[in-house]
């Protein structure tokens, strides 16, 4: 007997260390302890400032010949009214960790302000802002003349979603959100579908396409907005197959080289090394400056140095909702803002649209007043400043872009905030 409880105990003892050693990898660059470390409240400022020191990446490299957008500095403090409240923008700022906001009028820079270590150089993750680098990156392969429409199935382009409810999907239901499957996108919740893919792809090294071809749809697609982060998996896999590279070579050679983007970025992947999956729907990490310019690239219909690098009404297909499940409103699904094609569009729209990731980073488009606006953040409490957050974005491009002469409720109310 004593025998047996020395040796259970040496066994117990094996795996416990055989458990640290997984958890901490000594051997390794990355490991499950580190991210966990990364991912608390307390150090998301500095993570997302600094992704590639957590997990695995692709690098992004600008072109030799990229220039600086022209600056026009015009700083000053804008107010706004929320609720019962005078408000400034760097209350909002404050308040939500904004690490970087930076504001175009006319392609030049008229605001740029860095907070909480950050500065130009800085390359914040976007979270979901990526997803609509991938809806143009499909764009691009329309443009090409590499997909036909939007109504051709995901698995004629990545087969190996064939046989899956996924490959059946047709690309425009994957852009619209309305795939029909059946997937909690719930970040707080323990044992929803969003963060078990998460641990698959970033902790365990999962092949994330073989993840997501096991998801299977539970209603008819095309019918409701459920925004899920898989969906745009599996448009990375698209723009993979129909490019036949990897995910970050794409957009180095389709957006960044291009639209000479200035800053290096990079993707965030499974796992190390060239055998590496790019995590498709979200990971991108780059400059503000350059989150800026590819609003500016949609603020001008998606033409660069004069060549017209996406299908002539993509942009406002792109933008808009494009069925009345997804129009913003009071029985709108997700409070405040509507959507289109991998873009969101918030309430009362009047050529307004914006990129979002969670934690607060956006992208806003404001096409009648020519401006766009970045912002970074680390903002634990993103979900509830959604209204807010829009109207300080609104009230930002009231102040710095063009005046506008219709007399809409939109307008008067960005002219009401601004006293």
């Amino acid at each position: 007997m004593k025998k047996f409880i020395i040796g259970l105990v040496a066994i117990l003892a094996l795996l416990a260390l055989s458990a640290a050693g997984w958890f901490y990898r000594p051997w390794s660059d990355y490991s499950p302890a580190e991210i966990q470390a990364a991912t608390q409240p307390d150090h998301l400022v500095e993570t997302f400032s600094n992704m590639g020191e957590v997990f695995p990446y692709r690098a992004i490299n600008p072109s030799e010949s990229a220039t600086y957008l022209g600056r026009n500095l015009q700083q000053v403090s804008v107010g706004y009214r929320f609720g019962d409240a005078d408000r400034t923008v760097e209350d909002w700022m404050a308040d939500s960790d904004t690490t970087g906001l930076m504001v175009l009028h006319n392609g030049e820079v008229v605001h740029e302000t860095y907070r909480l270590g950050a500065d130009a150089a800085t390359r914040h993750t976007s979270w979901s802002v990526g997803k609509s680098f991938v809806a143009t990156l499909i764009a691009m392969a329309m443009q090409d003349g590499r997909i036909a429409n939007l109504d051709q199935s995901a698995e004629m382009f990545a087969p190996q979603y064939g046989g899956s409810d996924y490959g059946d999907t047709t690309l425009r239901h994957l852009l619209m959100m309305s795939a029909g499957m059946d997937f909690e996108e719930d970040y707080n919740a323990p044992n929803s579908d969003i963060r078990r893919l998460f641990l698959g792809a970033n902790i365990y090294g999962q092949n994330i396409d073989r993840l997501v071809g096991e998801i299977e749809r539970d209603r008819t697609a095309g019918e409701d907005l459920h925004y899920v982060s898989a969906n745009t998996q599996v448009l990375s896999a698209v723009v993979r197959g129909v490019y036949n590279d990897t995910l970050a070579s794409i957009v180095e050679e389709r957006i960044w080289t291009p639209l000479g983007m200035t800053g290096d970025a990079y993707w965030n992947q499974n796992i190390p090394g060239e055998n590496g999956m790019a995590i498709g729907y979200c990971c991108l990490n780059a400059t503000l400056e350059d989150y800026a310019r590819f609003g500016q690239f949609y603020l001008q219909d998606g033409v660069w140095g004069g060549e017209r690098l996406l299908p002539e009404g993509w942009v406002n297909q792109a933008t808009r909702p494009n069925a009345p499940f997804q129009e913003a409103g009071p029985d709108s699904v997700y409070a405040h803002r509507g959507y289109g094609l991998h873009f969101w569009v918030p309430d009362n729209h009047d050529g307004e649209y914006f990129m979002a990731g969670v934690y607060g980073q956006y992208v806003w488009v404001d096409e009648r007043r020519n401006i766009v606006i970045a912002r970074t953040a680390a903002d634990t409490e993103w979900g509830g400043r959604t209204e807010e957050s829009i109207i300080a974005m609104r009230a930002l491009a009231a102040h710095y872009g063009d005046p506008i002469t219709a007399n809409t409720d939109v307008d008067m109310e960005a002219e009401d905030e601004q006293g």
